[in-house]
């Protein structure tokens, strides 16, 4: 007889919540021949709004909560008065993308292990037809898609690297192309102004980041950033570095007003938006913002949904829309040392048993929690 592991479902909440999470017994996954079977011991609690893989909400937008969720949710096309009512379609609870774990087995004919045996900790690359992770154990085909964890990084911090912080990762990495261009090109400038917007977790792990990267770049001196805020919370946590300008962005403002706080921050229009918002609004505002030749950078959801509304408009302004894809492999190995060994410091998150995935879906639509929320599934402590 198999033996018998759990696996978790989130199915479409209604408006109390009730009923929308389950639990079942399902076989122990055979080793495959080629590949390796994980014991998963951290997941990132988080769904999407679509089928799409690049669809993340909680990964993409907010990691604290979804506190502005119903607002972003407009660059996914769905509308809803309250996060309780948008519903997590089809179960789509972001099957194996934020995974950490522990090599469990591994198949009779793998090749390119590196290294890595049973017991290796390991965090899971976001490949096409990444198995599903809300599971005590789950089978990847080769070591490929596998990426090793040092001892000295929690596998709980670990989890929120795949798909937010590489996103971000990616994104930061796509501006110093960028920069170089202006700060280095025929017509290159004295200086750079660099606008981040959103304090979300995928904003927040930006600002992170491209502080590391700008401070190693030979440009640093000439390179500004400025972060645009909606929360208050986001207002103060987006206030962790003397260098970095922040301007809030109240929605109860008029758009004009909006965009003149904002060049005024910035010292006048800025180069680069890293643009982490969804929504129609957000994406041209940050346009107007921009200078002549300037560019907003934005994640591949909101590009397959909005670029073609407003790439007529971004040529008539001589700006420029840059769709930004997940980071790759290579990058969250970058990632995972740099993290590990405190270059680059990851923004709050909070545990909970994966037994409590139903309070934590309520507390996430309900804004209730502080930072990331991950899954725990095992403790191999």
């Amino acid at each position: 007889m198999s033996k018998l592991c759990r696996q978790v479902s989130i199915e479409s909440p209604g408006p109390t919540l009730k009923e929308c999470v389950f639990s079942f017994d399902v076989p122990v996954p055979d080793v495959p021949m080629y590949g390796a079977r994980i014991r998963v011991v951290y997941a990132g609690a988080c769904y999407r709004a679509h089928r799409t893989r690049s669809a993340s909400v909680c990964s993409t937008s907010s990691v604290s909560s979804i506190g502005s969720l119903s607002g972003e949710l407009e660059g996914f096309g769905l509308h809803s008065s309250t996060p309780a009512h948008i519903g997590l379609r089809d179960g789509a609870l972001f099957p194996g993308y934020e995974v950490a774990g522990v090599v469990d087995a591994i198949g009779k004919a793998a090749e390119g292990t590196e290294g890595m045996g049973e017991g290796t900790r390991i965090v899971l690359y976001p490949y096409e037809g990444v198995p599903h992770g809300y599971a005590d154990y789950i089978v990847v085909p080769d070591f490929k898609c596998l990426v090793p964890v040092p001892d000295n990084l929690p596998l709980s911090v670990a989890a929120m690297l795949p798909t937010g912080a590489l996103l971000a990762m990616n994104t930061v990495y796509t501006a110093i192309e960028c920069l170089n261009k202006i700060l280095e090109g025929s017509n290159k400038k004295d200086k750079a102004t660099v606008l981040i917007v959103g304090t979300g977790g995928l904003a927040l792990w930006a600002l992170r980041i491209a502080t590391h990267f700008f401070k190693e770049s030979p440009h640093h001196k000439n390179i500004f950033i400025s972060v645009a805020t909606i929360k208050d919370e986001g207002f103060v946590l987006a206030q962790e570095s003397v260098e970095v300008k922040v301007v809030q962005w109240s929605e109860d403002l008029y758009e004009k007003q909006l965009i003149e706080r904002t060049t005024d921050a910035c010292g006048g229009p800025v180069d680069i938006v890293l643009n982490f918002g969804t929504t129609s609004r957000s994406l041209h505002r940050s346009l107007q913002c921009l200078a002549q030749g300037g560019m907003v950078l934005v994640t591949e959801d909101v590009g397959d949904k909005l670029l073609p509304k407003f790439a007529k408009k971004a040529e008539e302004m001589n700006v420029n829309i840059v769709v930004v894809p997940n980071g790759t492999i290579e990058q969250l190995r970058e990632l995972v040392q740099l993290v590990a060994n405190g270059n680059i410091e990851p923004p709050p998150h909070s545990v909970f048993p994966a037994e409590e995935a139903q309070e934590v879906v309520r507390k996430l639509c309900n804004s209730e929690i502080q930072g990331r929320a991950i899954l725990k599934f095992h403790n191999i402590d």
